[in-house]
């Protein structure tokens, strides 16, 4: 009996060795893991939209800071100049528990650097950033990610210099703006009346010196906010107020009888294009004539949006041969069946002359755009370099492709009636910067004279 017992009592005893083997295992498994997570080894990631090599007054530190472990701890951000550091921010999070992530997963911080507030003066300096997480690893400091960089503070906004500015601008008319600037810029325009004109460079041989082609809309009733703006790589800003004197254009207003034979040829082609149309005859014409207009207008805008920064034209801008139909800016009446439907702008001049006329460019410049285009019809933009554009329309043919360069020999195509045309012409248009301006100015040898070639000749430079 009492040896079944003995031999009973290690049976059991080699039944529970296993167990607590896998008991043992089990423990420091979890020990083990525990261990691994509370002492993980992954530094913070910082994401950050680049820190500049110059601060000035309004920059902004735009971080995104993540831990995708223990989670963030604390950042700090600090400018140390002639080894005196200043902290510019500095946050701590609160610990959530004691396994796993116990700190925030991903901080987003827009920070200012208010130079003045740390009294921090121009010259060199380093930017510092240190983030730390809850990790129990580097003497329970947690894992550090550390960014340093050597930078310039910079806290003067460029001189800006204004060399010329066209004297007087009619409704509709173009003109230049010449400046210098004191320094490098990130980006300058010269604004005027709500739009913003680009500049370019005159030349090597003239650093941070540029020209600005400016226009006036043609429903404009006065010249304001008439400022060249600059940006240095600091973030500094300047402007500078320039003067140019306002005339009131001389814009007609005619009528146009809308008939049922007109929008039996002209509706069809448009719902070809736009197929949304609705509503009879009058609806659609009004829809064309309203809502795809200003959605043409505003692709011709984008359009002109990223000029070539030479000049690629040489001189006056050629015009078709024919008579004038229509004026630019003439304010146009729409009746149908004796009464007013409608009224617009016309934003061009209209030549007449054989029917499917040969086009020509009007001067040098890239192919921008070839195609249809609402009320416009078939149309050929170009390119003529530092925000001067032309546009041909209701074309019946197109003989030239996108990017091609032409010149004032260059076959465009022939003139038609595609778009909102009656008859067959040509609607020649320019653009300065995506702005309508009149082409009767480009085609007037006097006029280039005076406001471009003379002002840029006086300031030291022919382009």
């Amino acid at each position: 009996m009492a040896t079944q017992q003995i031999k009973k009592q290690g049976a059991n005893k080699k039944l529970l060795q296993p167990f607590l083997l896998f008991i043992i295992i089990a423990v420091l498994g979890v020990l083990t893991v525990g261990a691994l997570t509370i002492f993980e080894m992954e530094k913070p990631v910082v994401s950050i939209n680049a820190i500049p090599d110059s601060i000035g007054t309004d920059t902004t530190l735009d971080l995104t800071i993540s831990d995708r472990k223990s989670g963030l701890r604390s950042i700090r951000i600090a400018l140390n100049q002639n080894n005196q550091e200043k902290e510019v921010f500095h946050a701590e999070y609160p610990r959530l528990g004691y396994m796993g992530k116990v700190g925030p997963a991903e901080v987003k911080e827009k920070q200012v650097i208010d130079l003045k507030k740390l009294g921090v003066k121009d010259g060199a300096a380093e930017i510092i950033l240190e983030v730390r997480d809850y990790s129990l690893w580097g003497l329970l400091q947690g894992n550090l990610t550390r960014i340093a960089k050597k930078i310039t503070i910079d806290t003067k906004p460029p001189k800006i210099n204004l060399l010329h500015a066209t004297r007087y601008l009619k409704q509709g008319g173009a003109g230049i703006v010449l400046y210098q600037t004191s320094e490098d810029t990130v980006q300058h325009s010269v604004r005027i009346n709500g739009h913003a004109h680009p500049g370019f460079p005159l030349g090597k041989d003239r650093p941070n010196t540029y020209i600005a082609y400016i226009a006036l809309p043609f429903d404009a009733t006065s010249i304001v906010d008439a400022k060249i703006m600059a940006e240095d790589p600091a973030g500094n800003k300047a402007a500078a107020i320039f003067t140019s004197t306002y005339k009131k254009a001389n814009q007609r207003h005619d009528t146009i009888t809308i008939s049922e034979g007109f929008l039996n040829t002209k509706v069809p082609e448009f719902e070809e294009h736009y197929p949304e149309m609705q509503g009879n005859m009058i609806d659609k014409y009004l829809y064309t004539n309203r809502t795809l207009r200003d959605r043409n207008n505003q692709k011709i805008h984008d359009l002109c949006q990223n000029p070539i920064p030479e000049r690629l034209w040489k001189g006056t801008f050629q015009r078709m041969p024919g008579s004038p139909k229509a004026g630019f800016a003439d304010h146009r009446s729409y009746l149908f069946n004796g009464k007013p439907i409608d009224e617009q702008t016309h934003l061009g001049v209209d030549i007449a002359s054989l029917e499917r006329a040969e086009i020509r460019a009007a001067e040098i410049g890239k192919v921008i755009f070839t195609g249809y285009n609402g009320i416009y019809g078939e149309m050929v933009v170009i390119d003529h370099g530092q925000g001067v554009f032309s546009l041909y329309s209701h074309l019946s043919q197109i003989n030239v492709t996108m990017d091609s360069m032409v010149d004032t020999s260059t076959f465009l195509g022939l003139t038609g009636t595609t778009g909102m045309a009656g008859g067959d012409h040509l609607h020649f248009s320019m653009l300065i910067n995506g702005v309508f301006v009149n082409p009767v100015e480009w085609w007037d040898p006097h006029w280039i004279a005076v406001t471009i070639t003379e002002p840029l000749a006086l300031s030291g430079s022919s382009k």
